[in-house]
């Protein structure tokens, strides 16, 4: 039996010296420096130029409408106290102008004319409504026009156009009849600045 346990106990100190592994020099830790980033220099800010404001030409629009109005209201086909959809004004210029300012100013000078009663914008934007049409919607087509001028019990329309060089542009005006559709004046002219 001695011989089993010391056979034993050389197997055990076997075993468990080829199962440790080899022990390896330690080394002492390394110490790592910060290292700060580099600084990037933000380059210097550019001194852009600014654009200039775009200076545009005043308009007299009530100068350039007033010569056509009265033209137009010395037409022997208009009778005094007619009723007038004042359409607004459109822009076929290659730049932009403040048409706003044009119908206004349109709109000005047929009222101190007293020649037509106009149709007043509430009642435009009621029958803009109840037609469908938007109140952005400029009404584009003298077809447009003049339905909405047959609804409202127009006799006439006034349909007016800016057209030309943006620089140099001109007015057209047509009075046209709300029942039949017929121009029976027009007239155009250069707008004034």
């Amino acid at each position: 039996m001695k011989r089993y346990l010391s056979v034993a106990l050389a197997a055990l100190v076997l075993t468990g010296c080829i199962t440790k592994p080899p022990v390896e020099p330690i080394t002492p830790p390394v110490t790592i420096e910060p290292v700060t980033p580099p600084v990037i220099e933000t380059p210097p800010p550019v001194d852009t130029v600014p654009q200039p404001p775009k200076v545009q030409q005043s308009i007299d629009w009530a100068g350039s409408v007033e010569p056509l109005v009265a033209q137009m209201v010395n037409s022997k086909d208009v009778a005094n106290g007619s009723i007038l959809l004042l359409d607004s004004v459109k822009n076929n210029t290659n730049g932009a102008l403040q048409m706003a300012k044009a119908t206004a100013a349109l709109h000005q000078v047929l009222t101190s004319n007293k020649k037509f009663v106009l149709i007043s914008p509430q009642q435009l934007a009621v029958a803009r409504q109840t037609l469908g049409l938007s109140d952005e919607d400029s009404l584009g087509s003298r077809s447009k026009a003049i339905g909405l001028a047959r609804y409202v019990s127009a006799q006439y329309v006034l349909y007016s156009d800016v057209s030309g060089d943006v620089k140099s542009p001109t007015i057209e005006m047509q009075l046209m009849q709300a029942q039949t559709g017929e121009i029976i004046w027009s007239g155009h002219g250069p707008v004034q600045r």
